[in-house]
């Protein structure tokens, strides 16, 4: 015999029982048992039946649901949408789709958008509440319209410092407070002038439109000119080339939360490029070289990614505090490609990707060497390359130096074999 549904989780809006639906309503008077935040349960002081606060996390309180809910009508209260960034989804992951009913009310993000009278169905959402603000530029990058929950620490003006640091300014803000309460506040700003308030309240969410027309998204495969980048000794071009860049990022198999290091970093460009990519990820830019460090972070800021970690420092001891990787690029070595290859293989999850960059004959012979000393079969690549440049009214043939490029998967670990 299939249970009954017991349990429904009902989106409360700031404005409290005065815009819920008949359905809401109703659920929640046929309820013996009412379970919400101290604010949430205040908007029903008729409510007869048993209050449950919600504090110190949801664990306790779902305890108590499925335990009373074969026999009672349970009622959880929510903000707006319980499925948007909300309880639902751990209420339905505990107790069973078929167990539980979500009645929705408008999220605050639908009630941003009506308010600043834009719409939203090519909008990005993002939370910040409680998270690093790590790669929040870089999220923005091919988007034209974002809408963002913060937090005290994440708040608005913080948010607008950092994209202006990352020169990501072209932005128009609403700031969106205590949205259908009865102190609700819309405040428009260029970016400039939200970087330097201080008067936000806590509920609130931060809209962002680009003010900039004619904007057009950057392309989805990086495919940037050595001159973009900033770099040491320009004269000598110490930069990986932009068609190595493109065909090293492909073999890295990147994915959009990948963890990546790039070792030997230099510049920055494969590190840049990389991050744009894994926008939900991390990118660690290991780099030897003050100078080179100090650059790859001038990179990052002008090609606006926020997701570069720059760890100055020598290969592998550099390596040993950093999260473990999904995919691992090794433009320089210093000498130490065999010590940094072992690190990369024990620290890569299986199935990651390990690429080597090597230009000298030496460096080609000791990353084949290192690589089938590990048991690795590499997929190796000599990349002649030529570029046409101008010769009076001509073009003529411009080589490029030959790059091998050695790139493995890590295997899967064997598979335990238990003795019959």
């Amino acid at each position: 015999m299939t249970r009954r549904t017991a349990v429904r989780v009902i989106g409360v809006g700031a404005d409290g029982c005065a815009s819920l639906s008949a359905r809401a309503l109703g659920a929640i008077s046929s309820s013996q048992v009412l379970v919400g935040g101290e604010r949430q349960l205040a908007f029903f002081p008729e409510f007869g039946g048993e209050r449950v606060v919600l504090q110190n996390g949801i664990g306790a309180a779902l305890d108590l649901v499925e335990r009373r809910a074969g026999e009672e009508n349970v009622a959880i209260l929510a903000s707006g949408d319980p499925l948007f960034f909300g309880i639902g989804a751990t209420v339905v992951k505990r107790l069973g789709t078929e167990h539980v009913e979500v009645i929705p009310q408008p999220s605050a993000v639908q009630w941003a958008f009506a308010r600043v009278g834009l719409p939203w169905h090519d909008a990005r959402l993002l939370s910040l509440h409680g998270r690093a603000r790590e790669g929040f530029v870089t999220r923005l990058r091919r988007v034209s319209k974002v809408a963002c929950f913060t937090d005290p620490e994440q708040s608005p003006p913080v948010l607008a410092r950092h994209m202006i640091e990352h020169g990501e300014t072209r932005w128009r803000a609403w700031v969106c407070e205590n949205l259908a309460a009865a102190d609700e506040r819309v405040r428009s700003f260029p970016l400039e002038e939200l970087a330097s308030i201080d008067d936000v309240g806590a509920l609130n969410v931060l809209v962002l439109a680009r003010d900039e027309p004619g904007w057009w998204p950057p392309p989805l495969v990086p495919f940037v000119a050595e001159e973009a980048y900033a770099k040491r000794m320009p004269k000598l071009g110490l930069i990986t080339k932009r068609e190595i860049r493109t065909l090293a990022i492909a073999a890295l198999e990147l994915r959009a939360d990948s963890v990546v290091w790039d070792v030997g970093a230099g510049s920055g460009s494969v590190a840049v490029e990389a991050a744009a990519l894994a926008e939900q990820g991390v990118v660690c830019a290991v780099e030897i070289d003050p100078e080179g460090a100090a650059i790859c972070r001038e990179n990052a800021r002008a090609h606006h990614v926020d997701n570069v970690r720059v760890i100055e420092g020598r290969a592998p001891e550099a390596l040993a505090d950093l999260p473990d990787p999904d995919a691992v690029f090794v433009g320089g070595s210093k000498g130490s490609l065999d010590d940094i290859v072992g690190v990369a293989l024990d620290r890569l999850r299986p199935g990651g990707r390990l690429v080597v960059n090597a230009i000298t004959l030496e460096n080609v012979g000791e990353a084949y060497r290192v690589l089938r000393g590990r048991g690795l079969d590499p997929d190796v690549l000599m990349l002649n390359i030529a570029r046409a440049v101008p010769l009076a009214r001509y073009l003529r043939w411009e080589s490029l130096n030959p790059v091998h490029l050695f790139a493995v998967t890590k295997p899967a670990p064997a598979a335990e074999v238990i003795p019959s």
